[in-house]
């Protein structure tokens, strides 16, 4: 018996280029493209030469009977061990089976081994695999190579450089193409001032504050005079409307008083931590998947490479080992002081019939949880992988406490047929909050004591109306966190977590790949990251870029058709489309898409 696991060195073998199929493809010229080669070339990468050759020794001796593939368990990491397998032919007579782990504690490596599968139970992940390599090299080879030959002078001209070659990527164009036209439309925005109407009802010492909206009654209704709903176009027929107002009675015609209850959030997959650290510690995703892939290897947290973010019905009727385990093992004060109350309050840890446990929702992994080992590990850690830990300790954690409780209180005020809105959300109980902390004004805002007394129907004092200068804001430039997410949900920006989580389809790239994406545009100088605030700019070679793919192929730029061949390669993996029929409606795409360029040069 042995083992095979990638460990540090990752990639032990890669595709050939096109050269080694043929020395006459080492120039690029238009009537060598479209490359699309029959029988694929793979070689040992030199610098790991020495490390593939004790793997393949291993891997050929005759007297072991099984081997075990314990590589990183998702697609990639099949790829990486199948690539191996294939270079290294190891010994016919020897099964392989796959150990799929979701942590590094000896307990579930261990249960790895012993639940490990027949290797051919995984083939269909690795079509998919072997799929989507075989497509970004296509795409990227002929596509770089055609605009590079077609445009790659002038866009060397327009930049002041000598020469420049012009990389073209699946999902790197996409992202490149979401930065530009981001920028272009802050560029492009005309900021618009217009007026809203602020009403103060009640006593000098004791009122509140509420917006005019126009309604169906309102004779402001559909009128051109507005901007919006909820302001005029110019200052002078907003003080009009205030003067017809005046000496008028206010009158309180509708009030609702209610409680509403706030879970936790779910708990982190990949995308979430690295949006969350881009915000809170200014680091890149990059830098986010290394400290959470340390922290797996030191055993503390679970695999980090995951899309999920609930956990498996199995995971959750064991959860109590990962919290006993933090209990004794975690010496950290404000950790200790939650567990403590847990305890002493008898939380509940039954996850089951809780959002936070679905087995629909998971593929290859669960969430992102703290194993509740690895402590010995732990002083060795650097401030940051300490506070990353802590961060995921605390989503963790903030699952088991109930729900926060506000009281909200929404008030109509009516003046005529005109309505002014207010509204008020107080928290009564932190709940989870306690340890996600909130913002201040949802904790320490005190409650309107005016809101208390008032009753529907009754009168309210116009104590003054005023103007207020309004201005539309162009959208936010993306930073590496909220890219992280885009690309999560094929492109859309959606800032409300509940709300990315019931739209999350097929996003662009997986887990595994999207930092390095970012990191790859950054470092071929396309896009520009700034390292305080990790906003991203297009440059002005990314500019250019954009402009040739946008004239060219503009579909590269689209990222739902990104997203569609992520989801063909998923379809893959599930059998429910053949290897041959994605690679036949690959083929089918780069060729009409070059018979067109070509035509057009």
């Amino acid at each position: 018996m042995t083992g095979l696991s990638h460990g540090v060195f990752g990639h032990l073998v890669t595709m050939s280029y096109p050269e080694k199929y043929d020395e006459k493809l080492k120039q690029w010229r238009l009537d060598t493209l479209p490359f699309m080669p029959k029988e694929w070339k793979y070689e040992i990468i030199p610098a790991v030469e020495n490390q593939f050759k004790i793997v393949q020794t291993l891997l050929q001796r005759e007297d072991i009977s099984e081997i075990y593939n314990a590589g990183d368990s998702g697609r990639e990491g099949e790829y990486i061990q199948r690539l191996v397998l294939m270079m290294a032919e190891p010994n016919p007579n020897a099964k392989i089976k796959r150990v799929w782990i979701d942590s590094q504690t000896e307990e579930e490596i261990l249960r790895g081994i012993k639940e490990a599968k027949d290797a051919s139970e995984y083939d269909s992940l690795s079509d998919s695999a072997y799929l989507r390599a075989k497509e970004d090299y296509l795409i990227g080879i002929n596509f770089s190579r055609l605009l590079s030959i077609t445009q790659g002078r002038r866009i060397a001209k327009q930049i002041n450089e000598e020469r420049t070659s012009i990389a073209i990527g699946r999902v790197m164009t996409c992202v490149l193409g979401m930065v530009v036209e981001r920028e272009r439309e802050i560029k492009n925005f005309v900021k618009t001032k217009y007026y809203k109407i602020i009403g103060t009802f009640g006593e000098e010492d004791n009122n509140i504050e509420a917006e005019w909206k126009t309604n169906e009654k309102s004779k402001f209704y559909e009128s051109n005079k507005l901007y919006n709903e909820t302001g005029f176009k110019k200052e002078n027929d907003a003080n009009d409307f205030i003067d017809s107002l005046k000496s008028q009675t206010a009158i309180v015609n509708e009030l609702k008083k209610s409680k509403q209850k706030e879970n936790a959030p779910l708990l982190f997959n990949l995308a979430e931590i690295q949006n969350e650290c881009s915000k809170k510690f200014k680091i890149k995703p990059d830098e986010t998947l290394a400290v959470i892939q340390e922290l797996y290897e030191k055993k503390l947290v679970t695999y980090p490479r995951t899309d999920a973010r609930v956990l498996s019905t199995a995971v959750a009727k064991e959860i109590s080992k990962n919290l006993n385990g933090i209990a004794k093992g975690f010496k950290n004060e404000e950790i200790q002081s939650y567990i403590s109350k847990m305890v002493e309050e008898k939380y509940s840890t039954n996850l089951i019939k809780t959002k936070y446990v679905n087995d629909s929702k998971i593929t290859d992994h669960y969430a992102i949880i703290p194993t509740g080992q690895g402590y010995e590990n732990y002083e060795k850690l650097s401030n940051l992988q300490k506070d990353i830990y802590k961060i995921i300790v605390k989503r963790f954690l903030s699952i088991f406490y109930p729900p926060a409780e506000f009281n909200k209180v929404s008030l109509t005020i009516g003046i005529n047929n005109e309505t002014f809105t207010a509204s008020e959300k107080i928290c009564a109980k932190q709940g989870y909050l306690e340890i996600l902390k909130p913002k201040k004004e949802d904790n320490e805002s005190p409650e309107n004591s005016l809101l208390k007394e008032l009753k529907k129907g009754q009168e309210l004092k116009i104590c003054k109306i005023n103007t207020k200068e309004a201005e539309t804001t162009p959208p936010t430039r993306y930073n590496t966190g909220s890219m992280i997410l885009a690309m999560e949900n094929a492109g859309k920006l959606i800032e409300d977590e509940e709300l990315r989580e019931q739209i999350k389809g097929a996003g662009i790239g997986t887990s595994a790949t999207r930092a390095e994406i970012i990191k790859k545009l950054e470092k071929i100088n396309y896009i520009a990251i700034n390292n305080k605030t990790q906003i991203i700019t297009p440059t002005i070679k990314g500019d250019a870029i954009y402009d040739v793919v946008k004239n060219s192929m503009p579909d590269m730029l689209n990222p739902k058709l990104t997203a569609s061949w992520e989801k063909g390669l998923e379809m893959v993996a599930n059998k429910e489309i053949m290897p041959n029929e994605f690679m036949t409606k690959l083929e089918k795409y780069i060729k009409s898409k070059f018979d067109k360029l070509v035509i057009n040069i």
